[in-house]
């Protein structure tokens, strides 16, 4: 068990991979055994004609005994096909469903130390690496030195053990030195994959930025840049290129002169009559066999060490803890309480300090501030897409720490600042919000998210594709249809981070009509910057550094010079300014 466990580590395998690796291992030491019997024949054979004691009887032995061994060597074959290949192709089909399934269940904490690039290149690039190496290198390797340790250990004891080290000493010398290069060819290989990144980056980067490069006439500065870091990842390829050269045809040359130790020794042994004709040759097809596989081998073995990199890359998602919880809630209504919480990211920078106060059930609980104050770090709290590092926070009395993520967010609809939108049709977009929603709950939502004004207008209505991400609606339209998967969700919690930024102040108005139908005996949290949004909301959470400065409704926050109201007549003097 202890070894299936270091092979699923090592590797990023399921326990069925790692157990199929273990087989594949066992058929090809087989089968390079299997490769050999013709030689034992042969020896044999030649031995018979040397001696005169090839008879008329022993020739149909031959026959047969080559007949079974082609046999023997096609089963094992097939057999080893399927362990390496086949088995491999199948958990490379698993490997991925378990990284987007463990990508699927990790907080969101973890999204912000990734950027899509690199989980993009942990899904194809590292799976389709590995996916060679466990049908190709690995066990070809292992079954390649178990083999010839078998041969070797025979051999010393059937022939003259100084045949044998003068075949064999080769081989050790050679592993020996491509294990010294492992620390280097693994630093050659994170520096390679790093310039493969900054440049996939920056090819993403452009495309997703190349309308204000060209308002901004800086396309050309941009492109210089990026065939910098396009140059960057030739020169790194082929310095790893070299770099891991070096040790393999260094290895390659050591045992190259192992048939020089084999033929001299050989030769010396038989000038002096200590061995025969028949075993120094023997010995001389030996190597010839033996060496030309093994500096494949050798080759191999260093691909190995270098695919230690993404094996470890890929370890580190599989091995990411992930949140748990109850799966079934024993909340009592939907008020969300903020106890003495208090939050850091991974830098130790304090984000929130100390933070309490109840969003009530039924209200509408408004958020403000200045940027970086905390507001939307609260509104992931509560929705726990981090867990916070004092304090709690609970949902109708039950803390939400305790709560399956999943099981959480079905009593949660959420409209994000930064809408996403798939390459699929209005309804399907709109349809998100709750699985096997009709046509006639879809529109009704979109009705009330005051979708329908620009909807009719679509050349197909709501079958119409709105492209990738939306790119065929302005962006006022694609954070309505947003909205309108929030009242299609019917949640009992409903989070608004800026959900009318991009509106205008008719549809603004609009929106918030519809909100106040929707929010009776619902939980809202509001972030806004604009104080007219959340005119009419029953609370506000003043934030500022983290802390909260002020709360209280909004005639009460009003009464004195507080920010709230500071941040309103600011706000009113900003909307009169003229040009």
């Amino acid at each position: 068990m202890k070894m299936i466990e270091r092979l699923k580590h090592k590797y990023a395998l399921s326990t069925q991979g790692a157990k199929d690796m273990i087989r594949a291992c066992i058929c090809v030491t087989i089968t390079n055994i299997a490769l050999m019997m013709p030689a034992g024949i042969l020896y044999s054979l030649i031995k018979d004609l040397l001696e005169g004691t090839l008879s008329r009887e022993r020739i149909p032995f031959y026959a047969v005994a080559s007949v079974a061994v082609l046999l023997v060597i096609a089963v094992t074959n097939f057999i080893q096909y399927n362990a390496t290949f086949l088995t491999t192709y199948r958990e490379s089909g698993v490997r991925r469903t378990a990284i987007a399934e463990k990508l699927r269940k990790l907080p969101l904490s973890y999204f912000g130390k990734k950027n899509i690039s690199d989980l993009t290149t942990n899904i194809m690039g590292d799976c389709a690496q590995i996916e060679t190496a466990s049908s190709h290198w690995i066990p070809e390797l292992i079954g390649a030195v178990i083999s010839v340790s078998i041969v070797g250990i025979s051999l010393f004891f059937a022939f003259d053990f100084r045949m044998v080290l003068a075949c064999f000493w080769v081989i050790p010398v050679a592993f020996i030195i491509i294990i010294t290069a492992s620390g280097a060819e693994k630093n050659a290989v994170r520096e390679n994959s790093a310039v493969k990144m900054t440049m996939t980056d920056g090819i993403q980067e452009c495309l997703e930025s190349i309308r204000d490069l060209r308002a901004n006439n800086a396309e050309e500065r941009y492109m210089d840049e990026l065939e910098g870091k396009i140059r960057n990842v030739e020169k790194m390829a082929l310095i790893t290129e070299l770099k891991m050269a070096i040790y393999v045809n260094s290895a390659a040359i050591i045992l190259k002169i192992g048939i020089g130790t084999t033929a001299v020794v050989g030769g010396a042994l038989f000038a002096k009559g200590e061995i025969s004709l028949l075993t120094f040759f023997m010995f001389l097809m030996l190597v010839a066999r033996l060496y030309d596989p093994m500096q494949i081998t050798l080759q191999n073995f260093a691909a190995i060490i270098a695919c230690g990199i993404q094996c470890e890359r890929l370890d580190e998602v599989l091995s990411t803890k992930i949140q748990t919880g109850e799966e079934r809630l024993k909340n009592f209504g939907y008020d969300i309480v903020f106890d003495h919480v208090g939050f850091k990211y991974s830098d130790d920078t304090d984000v929130l300090k100390d933070v309490s106060f109840t969003a009530k059930q039924g209200q509408v609980t408004a958020l403000i501030g200045p940027s970086g104050g905390g507001k939307t770090t609260i509104s992931r709290l509560a929705a726990r897409f981090w867990d916070v590092n004092e304090g709690k926070i609970t949902l109708g009395g039950e803390d939400i720490s305790g709560i399956d993520p999943e099981t959480l967010l079905k009593n949660y609809s959420i409209v994000f600042q930064d809408v996403t939108l798939f390459n699929s049709s209005v309804m399907e977009n709109i349809r998100i919000g709750k699985e096997g929603a009709t046509d006639e709950e879809v529109m009704e939502a979109a009705r009330l998210a005051n979708c329908q004004q620009f909807v009719e207008l679509l050349p197909d209505k709501y079958n119409t594709r709105i492209g990738e991400n939306g790119s065929e609606l302005s962006g006022g339209e694609r954070q309505r249809i947003s909205i309108a998967r929030a009242f299609l969700k019917d949640a009992p919690v409903v989070l608004l981070d800026e959900a009318t930024a991009s509106l205008d102040a008719e549809n603004e108005t609009a929106i918030q009509e519809a909100l106040s139908r929707l929010i009776k005996n619902k939980t809202v949290l509001i972030i806004a910057h604009r104080m007219r949004t959340i005119a009419n909301a029953d609370k506000i959470v003043v934030l500022k550094d983290g802390v909260v400065a002020e709360q209280g409704s909004p005639e009460f926050l009003s009464g004195y010079d507080s920010i709230y109201s500071r941040m309103t007549k600011q706000q009113m003097i900003a909307q009169n300014w003229k040009m």
